[in-house]
């Protein structure tokens, strides 16, 4: 059945107001040393006409990883495509972690030769890092990172130490770009698996952040102290099939895992901004090891995935008021499936989820959602290596240069074909911008204008909801010569009815 709304400005009421650099992203630590991380897929796979399936192993999915990961060079973060396609996103926080920032030396006195020391399983040099530092300041981002917390640095007894903080928060700030804020660890609720040392416990955890927070707090009072970085847990369902397991099964692929309040629970360092990780389930590349965790593309566009975000969000929002009080919440990875991304994470059939993101997070919570990543696997804004952009990249642009910091109640309850959010323009005129999803695949929705406006519509090209390219009012979003970024403007709209086509995001001005 069609959906219809009506549109009218002049009632909506006020929700909040948010962090203007909401929409962030990741670069992974083991992008910027180099290393192993997840295989792209084939154009077949993308496109849907190819099968993804990878024999489950009965050593585990560690023995899977040899079919499913593969080593790449460091990015190169001087490259100018990259820059400037970055630098179009506005202001933002670059959060450079991840599990392989756990395991991480920092050899910044070029003494190890590329040998990670016993304990550690990766090497950061000198000029790995100020890469970094010179794109952070390049594209006018703030800094946050993870630090190491692994057998090369203590024992599950021994208390942690910052020796190693200490050379990437100094060197920072002797460069100019501080850090500006640190969660401790990336998801420290798969304790062992995230490569914390042998035989730690929650409780060695709540030690620890303790004494990284004083740390930082002591040497560093500029930083904001960020946790606990939890992914899974906490009651969150994820998954197709999350009844039996609540998790979605994400917590099958370690060993040992705890809640939020095995981690904060008698901590005496309060936080600053309160995070946790979400994604809605597990991609086709760990699908046959967590059935339960894996959507199926054809679920990409319904209501209970679309809602996974959501649910994240308010789950969490209750134990950030009780662990981080008037702070805002963080979502510091976010993307569509664990594993790398789904086949479709780089089509058009993704950004329905990225949009309802958006748009639901600021009617819920203020906070930063960090995309991962910007460019590294199937899920990155940008491919990697060429760094062209992905349908998503154009989607969070158009949010970007439309939606303002102002959250208005839409007054239209979510539901399928009529998923509306409203903030203040960000051109700063008189009036609203609306997003309204079209998340129905068979039916149109009818919308009442009432005045003219500005539209802007986007789909998979040629009706291709799973298409690499993302068409805005029926005109292709690729880059130009010179890698220009092409242009997007809007049609003009006259008031009255107008019909938004299925599987579409459309964007008024009014």
């Amino acid at each position: 059945m069609s959906e219809f709304i009506r549109l009218i400005p002049e009632n909506l009421k006020k929700i909040r107001e948010i962090n203007p650099m909401m929409m962030s992203y990741n670069i992974e630590f083991a992008e910027v040393t180099g290393g192993t991380f997840w295989k792209s897929y084939t154009p077949g796979q993308i496109a849907g006409t190819e099968s993804f399936y990878v024999e489950p192993s009965a050593e585990g999915i560690a023995a899977m990883y040899k079919d499913l990961m593969q080593v790449y060079p460091p990015i190169n973060l001087y490259d100018e495509k990259l820059r400037s396609l970055a630098r179009e996103l506005g202001p933002v926080w670059v959060r450079v972690s991840g599990t392989w920032a756990t395991k991480t030396y920092c050899d910044f006195d070029g003494t190890t030769n590329g040998e990670a020391p016993e304990g550690y399983l990766n090497v950061l040099t000198k000029e790995q890092w100020i890469g970094v530092l010179d794109f952070v300041k390049a594209v006018g981002a703030k800094l946050m990172i993870s630090v190491a917390n692994c057998p090369g640095l203590h024992s599950a007894d021994e208390p942690w130490n910052p020796s190693e903080a200490e050379k990437i928060f100094s060197l920072s700030k002797q460069y100019g770009v501080p850090i500006h804020a640190a969660e401790f660890a990336n998801e420290p609720n798969i304790m062992e698996d995230t490569g914390f040392p042998k035989g730690y416990t929650p409780a060695d955890y709540r030690r620890d952040q303790d004494l990284f927070f004083a740390w930082v707090r002591k040497n560093y009072p500029e930083c904001l102290c960020v946790g606990p970085c939890t992914t899974g847990g906490d009651n969150v369902s994820m998954g197709k099939s999350s009844a039996d397991q609540k998790s979605g099964g994400i917590e099958q692929l370690a060993k040992n895992t705890c809640n939020c309040a095995d981690l904060m629970e008698g901590t005496r360092e309060p936080l600053d901004v309160f995070s946790y990780h979400y994604y809605n389930g597990v991609s086709e590349r760990l699908a046959s090891v967590v059935p339960s965790g894996h959507w199926d593309a054809a679920d990409a566009v319904t209501e209970p995935y679309l809602q996974t975000a959501l649910n994240f969000a308010r789950t969490y929002a209750p134990l950030r008021d009780k662990y981080c009080p008037g702070g805002q919440m963080w979502v510091t990875e976010s993307g569509d499936a664990g594993g790398g991304g789904d086949t479709w994470a780089s089509t058009y059939l993704d950004v329905l989820r990225t949009l309802n993101e958006l748009g639901g997070f600021a009617a819920i919570t203020d906070g930063v959602i960090f995309h991962n990543t910007l460019a590294s696997s199937d899920y990155g804004f940008l491919a990697r290596q060429v760094f062209d952009p992905r349908p998503n990249y154009f989607a969070v642009l158009l949010w970007n240069r439309l939606m303002e910091t102002t959250v208005y109640d839409s007054g239209e309850e979510i539901r399928e074909g009529a998923h509306v959010f409203v903030h203040s323009r960000k051109d700063g005129k008189d009036g609203v911008a609306y997003l309204i999803i079209n998340n129905s695949t068979t039916e149109s929705t009818t919308v009442e204008l009432p005045k003219e406006a500005q539209r802007y519509t986007l789909a998979g090209q040629e009706g291709n909801i799973r298409a690499t390219v993302m068409t805005l009012n029926g005109k292709p979003l690729v880059l130009g010569a010179q890698n220009a970024l092409p242009a997007m403007e809007p049609e003009t709209q006259a008031a009255g009815r107008i019909e938004l086509a299925p599987g579409t995001c459309t964007f008024l001005l009014l």
